[in-house]
């Protein structure tokens, strides 16, 4: 639902709330939840129909269901994608990622990435891709002409995260998907750290577009789940069929909670938004403090560009403390509200040590390259007060 029956557009908190719901004869004001494997027919005719794709209505819960089937087109109102975009579920966000590249590309095929990407994305762009005779090139994606001159006559698929995992770089979308377009690659944007809130990347020339429904979508640390969004012919044609026949498909129980999760996704994120720059100045030029990052700290070198295509900083925060690993690991023990954990977009405050978790399989010379040092932190705030964050961070950074 994106419009109102008398015609009127709704915005997209409202979308986040009253999208996709098609309702059973029951009336039911909440999502029915349909926790089946599969469908009957009303005839050996109709069965046929089906699967000839002659014939609406469902088959298999690895290849569509009706709860899943909200999520889908809920999320699809909320990116506020053009006219014929698409949606599908999976069960993870690194299953989104490998389905996208997996279900488009073929032996022969050439991928350039930004290397600032999630240890999982890299392992896939990196490993998986080459071992399947899929090419891929890591560049410092920062410099457009540095994506121009890694191009081949066989590139394909551009990558890239903006902001980065976990030291918030940001890539200029737009220059980047009008040169994956002149030379007739695709871009695939991950677009996790910035959610479908504060960066529509479809309006910006992105092609493909995918989560970890796991983090903001969910938001609470219940379940897995991942979003891959592109065009009607893409999502249909290509997609559909891999998908199909490979299984990486979402749960209607997980597609169920992720939908509660969409209703309060605007409020949740605006909040932790707000947080988080607060924090950010909170620490910014404290002595045992390297750096401190945030998009919309105006110390951030690329304040501009992050101001230029998002309407909001995000949830996450990163910061260097001077005295490396030992500092790190003293003041993440410091902590007494904040959790030490991998995961990010909760509503609990997390943190998490990259350089010996999320990105503990890369070298330090790799780390080096994507800005991880021993000393970085990654925090992604909770919808906890803002003032009792900083106060747990401030005491923490004494037992260093």
């Amino acid at each position: 639902m994106s419009t109102t029956k008398s015609g009127r557009s709704l915005r997209p908190q409202t979308r986040a709330v009253r999208g996709g719901l098609t309702r059973s004869q029951h009336g039911e004001t909440s999502e029915a939840l349909y926790l089946t494997s599969g469908f009957a027919y009303p005839d050996a005719a109709s069965a046929e129909r089906r699967f000839k794709n002659e014939e609406p209505g469902y088959i298999y819960s690895r290849f569509s269901n009706p709860t899943v089937a909200a999520f889908e087109e809920r999320l699809t109102l909320l990116e506020d994608a053009p006219e014929g975009v698409e949606c599908r579920g999976t069960a993870s966000g690194l299953a989104a990622v490998a389905a996208a590249f997996l279900g488009t590309l073929s032996a022969g095929d050439h991928v350039l990435s930004s290397r600032a990407l999630f240890g999982g994305c890299r392992y896939i762009v990196e490993e998986l891709l080459p071992r399947l005779g899929i090419a891929s090139t890591l560049i410092d994606g920062a410099e457009l002409k540095t994506w121009e001159a890694a191009i081949r006559p066989n590139t394909k698929a551009f990558f890239l995260e903006t902001p980065s995992n976990p030291a918030l770089e940001i890539f200029d979308v737009k220059a980047i998907a009008d040169l994956a377009h002149a030379h007739g690659a695709v871009l695939v944007i991950d677009n996790v750290f910035a959610s479908p809130i504060f960066q529509k990347p479809f309006t910006l020339g992105a092609d493909i577009v995918v989560y970890s429904a796991t983090k903001h979508i969910d938001g609470q640390g219940r379940c897995l789940g991942g979003v891959i969004l592109g065009s009607e012919k893409y999502i249909n044609e290509t997609l559909q069929p891999f998908i199909r026949h490979t299984g990486p498909s979402l749960s209607p129980m997980n597609a169920w909670i992720l939908l509660k999760g969409l209703e309060t996704l605007d409020l949740r994120i605006a909040k932790q938004c707000e947080s988080s720059l607060k924090i950010a100045q909170a620490l910014q030029g404290h002595a045992k403090l390297a750096q401190v990052s945030y998009p919309t700290l105006e110390s951030f070198p690329q304040y501009e560009l992050a101001k230029k295509q998002m309407s909001g900083g995000g949830t996450m925060l990163s910061f260097s403390l001077a005295g490396g690993k030992a500092a790190a690991f003293r003041f993440l023990n410091a902590l007494e509200l904040v959790l030490i954990s991998n995961n990010l977009g909760d509503s609990k405050s997390l943190v998490t040590h990259p350089a010996t978790t999320t990105h503990q399989r890369l070298t330090v010379e790799q780390r080096a390259k994507q800005g991880i040092d021993e000393g970085l932190i990654r925090f992604s705030v909770g919808l906890e007060h803002a003032d009792d964050l900083i106060d747990d961070l401030l005491n923490a950074l004494k037992a260093v």
